[in-house]
């Protein structure tokens, strides 16, 4: 919980009457809210930078503002913070002056003067992909002379040929395959179960792993899962992680890559009709 500042009666008359209505909004967000400390903080610096921007502007009450104080406001965000950035400030100031509005800091205006202003729009950012190319240098990279490789090899190839994250991958089971439909099952989130297409490539590297290598990597503890890893157990999440960060280093990708990446290129070059 947040120290609690100058709460007493005594101490109230001391205190300016926006720090008081500051303090009671945070008291509000702790007591009703139940918000996190850090969270409560984070409000409570946003006002304070809010309060010094007003005084700046020689606007010495949060209940004076105009509209046209608002407006330099929000240039202010614009330009001294991203986007996100500027929308979670943005937020927490409108949210005080609805609790304002509602204990009658506002009877003169009668309204939130906030309520007709619109947060930043969220820059969004387009995933990164990978080009048909860089899969094709990724999976060539991995050298298929030992077990390990080919399971590499047959892992990616699966990932890419079906769009899988991570978890599904994890947790695919040589019972789920099935070569004569081109289809494999897979349990996402929620365990919800999903069909899914696989292409004659990956098919074939999974039935060359699953003869040549799999067999070498199994033991009493590999269940039935599909991708194992030395100790004979179903690969973690932070293998796929590592197995794909080295094979796209050595391949001299640039780009940042994580597994979900493969899932992005594979839909991308679906819909651009790069790979059937």
């Amino acid at each position: 919980m947040r120290k609690k500042k100058n709460r007493s009666v005594a101490g109230e008359e001391q205190i300016h009457p926006d720090n008081k209505q500051i303090d009671l909004f945070l008291l509000h967000l702790e007591l009703e809210k139940s918000l996190s400390e850090n969270t409560v903080k984070s409000y409570e610096f946003d006002l304070h930078k809010f309060k010094d921007f007003l005084n700046s502007l020689k606007v010495l009450s949060f209940t004076d503002l105009d509209e046209n104080h608002i407006e330099k406001f929000l240039a202010y965000l614009r330009k001294e913070y991203k986007s996100s950035s500027g929308a979670r400030i943005l937020s927490a100031i409108r949210q005080f002056y609805d609790f304002m509005l509602d204990n009658g800091y506002l009877v003169k205006k009668g309204y939130n003067p906030f309520e007709n202003f619109d947060a930043p729009k969220l820059e969004r950012k387009l995933p990164v992909v990978l080009s048909y190319e860089e899969v094709e240098k990724i999976l060539k990279c991995v050298e298929v002379t030992d077990s390990l490789g080919l399971r590499d090899r047959a892992l990616l190839e699966t990932m890419y040929a079906c769009g899988l994250r991570v978890s599904e991958v994890t947790g695919l089971k040589s019972s789920n395959i099935f070569p004569d439909e081109g289809i494999i099952r897979v349990f996402g989130k929620g365990s919800k179960e999903r069909i899914v297409p696989i292409g004659k490539e990956a098919l074939k590297w999974i039935d060359t792993y699953l003869k040549s290598s799999r067999i070498n990597l199994s033991n009493k503890n590999s269940e039935d899962y599909l991708f194992l890893n030395w100790r004979g157990k179903k690969l973690s999440r932070m293998a796929v992680w590592n197995i794909l960060d080295k094979y796209s280093k050595k391949a001299k990708i640039e780009k940042q890559i994580h597994p979900h990446i493969l899932r992005h290129s594979f839909a991308t070059h679906l819909l651009e009709g790069e790979r059937i």
